[in-house]
Parts: structure tokens; sequence; C-alpha cells
């Protein structure tokens, strides 16, 4: 099982940015799959997650309205489209999914929101 991300970089204030998430070695419509992400000093936390069925999505409450996750299943491949971004989004955002009882994580892709 391999995921890896990619879109990160450097934006300004109300800016947008769209993250990718590849993922590899499992059947990529039977799981449900997310994005987190942890900024420095603080705990990793949850952004977004689409269930198997792509139907059931969950936001954190503090990207409701701005952020959307979505998948494409020919490419195997989650999205995050974030918008009105924000100094306080500012972190390194990672693709997450639990396949047969394992976490499986990459390597993280740094987004910056600053002026």
């Amino acid at each position: 099982v391999q995921v890896v991300e990619s879109g990160g970089g450097l934006v300004q204030p109300g800016g947008s940015l769209r993250l990718s998430c590849a993922a590899s070695g499992f059947t990529f419509s039977a799981y449900a799959m997310g994005w987190y992400r942890q900024a420095p000093g603080k705990e990793r936390e949850l952004v977004a997650r689409i269930r198997f069925n792509g139907g059931n999505i969950d936001y954190a409450d503090s990207v409701k309205g701005r952020f959307s996750i979505s998948r494409e299943l020919r490419k195997n491949t989650i999205y995050l489209q974030m918008n009105s971004l924000k100094p306080e989004d500012t972190a390194v955002y990672l693709c997450h999914v639990h396949v047969l009882q394992r976490d499986y994580w990459g390597q993280g892709t740094q987004v910056t929101v600053s002026s």
C-alpha cells in the first residue's frame, strides 16, 4: 500500500491550492481515504474524509465551506481543493488510508499561507 501526496506550496491568504494523493496497492474504491494536517507544535487533525462509496464526506469545522475533497476512481487519486486559504491553514498535509487493520500515511506536503 502506498499513498503519495503532491501539490503543496506557498500561497497568499485568500488564495487556492489543490492537493493530490495517488494511491496504489489496494482496491481504491473499497476504502475510505482522508486528508489530515499537522502544524508545528500541534496535534495531527482530520481535515476531510471520503467514504468508500464516495457519498459520505466529513470535514473539520474549520474548513467547511472552503475545502472540498473528491476522488477520481480511474486514477486511484483523491484531491483536496482548498479555497480562501488562511494563515492558520499552514501545515503539513498528509494523505491517509486504513487497510486491513493498518494505517498508511504519505510523506506529507507542505502548505504555507503567508503574505
